[in-house]
């Protein structure tokens, strides 16, 4: 039994961090328990363990007495004088008890204080060592895989939980694999115990990751200023430099892409779109769906939307798969997008425009040179083709009052929208 106790000290020292001196004091308290309950009448009952040798002492206080009517609590005179040779009828002295005569009730009662006690030493160990990690990368290997797809990982000293909707879809792990995370929070258990919960699928595992890989994230030469994930499919990272000679895109991306490739590597061939921050949205907005040439765009700041026409060929790669590619460009730039193909823009332009010719009013049949925000050049060349007023303009289409005028196609479309602005 010894040396089984001295074993449990070490391995409890050794694999889980819980002082011999926490483990001890849990046994003693529990066998103190366990006597109480074994010997209901006994008076003081005192537990004692050595350290060193895991011998157990268990010392109860008893009566001499003549004839003894409750065991637990008196002894013989003769048998006291065998321990205490000066002992009288009426003393209390104290007699070592064997932890074995514990029933099994006590032995129950032990197991229970033990394991609760040591629940809350794991825990304490926990968090001592892992609540000033939160957000830190940590390694491991899946240990177990349970409830479909959540996986244990052994940290070393504690196991780690890693819940399947805390990983990305796309990635499949086995037991025995090696597993990098974020350590992102260590919560209490209903038993008393605590749990540390892993991440892999949170924008804050990219960004540890980029501050492995690229030197200037952590002098704070450059910064992140956001990320919009999608974890297992793409993240858009938004980066600006603290220092006017140090280009953030370039940093992050290193030589020959060296470290974007590293982070991609690890996120298990995640696309990863990196473009410089800027306030401005539109312009945000642009770098982002670069190199698709945006054919209007326009920001209503009071609505946060930004409204942007792009060449039919180009809509399914702006919208992207479910939608993605939409939904991360809005959460980075944060702005609603209405994304619009230049067919369906051209449709609604031309319906506006046979509604407003059928309506009557001074507005349309005044000068064109009346027309506020009007560029000369536009006006004059306007003028010349036979389109001196906005109700003639009005009469034909985008695409033919470029091939009449000679005026581009985009231009045109502006001037049919300060044209429908004049009615509203």
């Amino acid at each position: 039994m010894n040396k089984d106790l001295v074993a449990i000290f070490e391995y409890l020292e050794r694999e889980k961090g819980i002082k011999r001196e926490t483990i001890i004091s849990a046994i003693e308290e529990s066998l103190q328990a366990a006597a109480r309950k074994s010997m209901k009448s006994a008076g003081p009952v005192s537990v004692s363990i050595d350290p060193k040798n895991g011998t157990i002492e268990v010392i109860a206080e008893k009566e001499v007495v003549e004839s003894i009517s409750y065991p637990d609590e008196e002894i013989l005179l003769e048998e006291a004088r065998e321990l205490v040779p000066t002992a009288e009828i009426g003393q209390f002295i104290q007699v070592e008890i064997s932890p074995d005569k514990f029933g099994r009730i006590a032995a129950q009662t032990a197991r229970q204080v033990i394991s609760q006690k040591l629940r809350s030493a794991e825990r304490d160990v926990i968090y001592e060592e892992y609540r000033h990690r939160i957000h830190e990368l940590v390694s491991g290997t899946v240990k177990r895989v349970v409830k479909g797809a959540t996986l244990i990982v052994d940290l070393g000293k504690v196991e780690a939980i890693l819940p399947d909707r805390y990983y990305p879809k796309t990635e499949r792990y086995f037991v025995g694999d090696r597993i990098q995370a974020l350590l992102w929070e260590v919560r209490d258990t209903d038993n008393g115990g605590a749990e540390v919960i892993l991440t892999r699928s949170h924008p804050e595992m990219v960004e540890e990751l980029f501050n492995l890989e690229v030197p200037e994230l952590n002098d704070d030469t450059i910064g992140i200023k956001k990320i919009a994930r999608d974890a297992g499919y793409r993240t858009k990272l938004a980066v600006y430099s603290n220092d006017p000679k140090v280009d953030p895109l370039g940093a992050c991306v290193g030589v020959r892409g060296t470290r974007v490739k590293n982070v991609i590597r690890e996120l298990n061939n995640e696309k990863i779109d990196i473009v410089i921050y800027t306030d401005d949205k539109v312009q945000l907005l642009q770098s982002l769906l670069h190199p698709i040439e945006v054919k209007k765009i326009n920001y209503d700041e009071e609505k946060g939307v930004i409204f942007i026409v792009v060449e039919d060929d180009d809509y399914p790669i702006v919208i992207g798969k479910r939608g993605m590619n939409a939904r991360l460009n809005a959460e980075l730039v944060g702005a609603q997008l209405d994304v619009r193909k230049m067919t369906e823009y051209q449709a609604t332009l031309s319906f506006e425009r046979k509604q407003m010719q059928l309506e009557e009013g001074p507005e349309l049949d005044v000068e064109i040179t009346q027309v506020e925000g009007m560029n000369q050049f536009v006006i004059d060349t306007l003028k010349e083709a036979g389109f001196d007023t906005p109700r003639k303009i009005l009469n034909i289409s985008s695409k033919d009052l470029s091939k009449e005028t000679g005026i581009s196609v985009e231009m045109a479309d502006d001037l049919m929208e300060k044209l429908r602005k004049i009615r509203t």
